[in-house]
């Protein structure tokens, strides 16, 4: 059985022309694109391993931007109170 040849790298296939190609060929001209638009993140895998899926993973940073908001707001509140008890006690 005779094996079909490999085909070289950068070479077209034979169902193409270049004539097919007017602005030329452009080796990964998307990828800069894909990259920008992409929302694929890479975890390290201690912290892949700690989550099954990647609901998991959405959860967990959802309830962590939760609590940051949250505390964020009795941060504001506490800078509040205090300014608010630092003026009464110096009247």
């Amino acid at each position: 059985m005779k094996k079909d040849r490999e085909a070289v790298k950068g070479e077209l296939r034979a169902e193409y022309k270049r004539s097919d190609f007017p602005e030329g060929l452009v080796r990964e001209q998307y990828s800069k694109r894909m990259r920008e638009s992409s929302n694929i993140v890479v975890l390290k895998p201690e912290v892949a391993q700690a989550f099954p899926n990647g609901d998991a993973v959405n959860n967990a940073l959802l309830s962590l931007i939760k609590i940051a908001k949250k505390s964020a707001g009795l941060t504001k509140a506490n800078a509040a109170d205090v300014k608010k008890r630092t003026a009464d006690q110096q009247r």
